[in-house]
């Protein structure tokens, strides 16, 4: 490594100035809006009707959600299993701690979840993949509340 690489920390080289890069800016406002709606109008809906609809409307036909313990594929399974985890907790809200960040067709929005009026229970970390303007892909971390 040169001295100059080590004294400055780690560099990228030849990155192309922003006006070279692709447009994302569409891609980063519906990514972003994509993964609000996972987090309040699926995985935050107490109503099946409602869940369901917002699924069919953001999810792919064949998208997954993958969490630590398992993964889940198809608007079906991903309906059951965000029903299954509401029922858990039917007053809980997420709240995300930052707008998301979209870079090409990921975003992701770190949050927390809780009762109301109440300190966080949990938080976590939801990351999206889009295709074609639906989410075909949602990984869910566990993180750490913050202090």
């Amino acid at each position: 490594m040169s001295s100059t690489i080590a004294a400055a920390g780690p560099q990228t080289p030849n990155l192309r100035p922003s006006s070279a890069l692709p447009n994302y800016g569409s891609m980063s406002q519906t990514a972003s809006t994509l993964l609000l709606r996972n987090l309040h109008d699926v995985f935050g809906e107490i109503d099946p009707v409602r869940r369901r609809v917002a699924i069919d409307e953001i999810f792919d036909e064949d998208a997954v959600f993958y969490e630590p313990n398992g993964a889940y594929r198809g608007r079906d399974e991903i309906d059951r299993i965000a029903g299954l985890i509401k029922a858990t907790h039917p007053d809980f809200e997420y709240q995300p701690l930052s707008p998301p960040e979209a870079i090409g067709d990921g975003c992701r929005v770190r949050w927390v979840s809780g009762s109301p009026g109440k300190p966080p229970a949990y938080a976590g970390t939801d990351f999206i993949i889009v295709r074609d303007g639906k989410i075909a892909a949602v990984y869910l971390f566990f993180d750490e509340l913050p202090n």
